[in-house]
């Protein structure tokens, strides 16, 4: 029997129009009930028809949408397929507004086949939309996006932003786990995944505990919530968290930012590059380079570059904008030769 996961921690008296900086800069997640329920969307949430004829509303019908379509045996799961040698969905280019009519038709249908238009920037697409339903994150200026679809289970995965979501209709179940737990989690190819962003293989509704003996240790960590019409999470930067929308028809508004500059590149760059560099070196020689990294990404204090006059430490210096952009052009410049 697998522990089961403790409850999300939830806010109280949290004024959506003026979001404290400790739920913006949490370390922890958080639930926030009803953060979003004066939104107009959610009032049309009552009835899943009228939902789908909002969100028309906002339709311009000037490019496509990515629909994610998995067969109805897969029941939601985005995933592998079998042998891992691709997945077990296809993706379609269509108007917004097919793929809501698509949602709409399926409603009362148990077979459906999973439907899902994932991480759709919403100034892009549901020009308007913000107008009538939005929060305020200023001095914060995240990324909003979209998500809509029938029921489904995405796996846990990581994130680096920053992640406020907002249930807007219908109902999801969120389980979360610290960035400690990577290892029990059991994660797949960081280069070859569903949407972008490794996943755990461990099917949560159904987990093999023979073939993922350690997962049992991650739900001695995970936290979990229900989250309904109008009710928020805040997902800390790069907590694992898997998603499952519960109904026939589910939509989510989240805001992505990061608590660093805008010109600062992914960590995943460096991850990639360090495993193409590093990770195959004899024991020794990565020692040697664990050490070199503490002294100077990890751990910088003192003896990094206080021995070196200011205006000659180079890239031991705080960055900037321009002192990174002059140095990325260096690194390709060494790659590509």
């Amino acid at each position: 029997m697998l522990p089961s996961p403790d409850p999300i921690a939830e806010g109280s008296a949290i004024d959506p129009r003026s979001l404290p900086e400790t739920v913006l800069a949490a370390r922890e997640p958080v639930v926030l009930r009803g953060l979003v329920s004066h939104w107009p969307l959610v009032e049309a949430a009552r009835s899943a028809e009228t939902a789908i004829d909002y969100l028309k509303r906002f339709d311009h019908g000037g490019m496509p949408v990515t629909a994610t379509v998995a067969a109805p045996g897969e029941g939601g799961r985005v995933f592998y397929n079998a042998d891992f040698t691709g997945f077990n969905f296809r993706r379609e280019q269509v108007p917004l507004a097919v793929a809501l009519e698509t949602l709409r038709k399926y409603l009362g249908d148990a077979s459906a086949p999973s439907i899902y238009v994932a991480s759709t920037t919403i100034d892009t697409f549901l020009p308007g939309f913000r107008a009538e339903n939005d929060l305020d994150l200023a001095p914060r200026e995240p990324l909003a996006s979209i998500w809509f679809g029938n029921r489904s289970r995405i796996a846990a995965h990581q994130d680096l932003p920053q992640n406020l979501a907002c249930v807007a209709v219908g109902r999801r179940r969120v389980t979360l786990f610290p960035p400690d737990q990577l290892a029990n989690l059991y994660i797949g190819p960081i280069d070859a995944t569903p949407a972008g962003q490794a996943v755990s293989l461990v099917d949560f509704a159904a987990p093999d505990l023979k073939r993922f003996p350690r997962f049992a240790e991650a739900m001695r960590h995970a936290q979990a919530a229900e989250l309904a019409p109008g009710d928020a999470v805040l997902i800390p930067s790069m907590w694992w968290h898997h998603m499952e929308g519960l109904e026939a028809f589910n939509v989510l508004v989240n805001y992505w930012w990061r608590d660093a500059p805008a010109w600062m590149d992914t960590p995943m760059n460096t991850l990639m590059y360090a495993l193409m560099t590093i990770r195959d070196l004899p024991p020794a020689q990565r020692a040697i380079w664990q050490e070199v990294f503490r002294h100077y990404v990890f751990e910088p204090g003192e003896a990094t570059a206080d021995h070196i006059p200011p205006h000659a430490r180079g890239v031991l210096a705080p960055f900037d904008e321009a002192r990174v952009r002059d140095l990325r052009a260096r690194l390709l410049q060494r790659i590509n030769r």
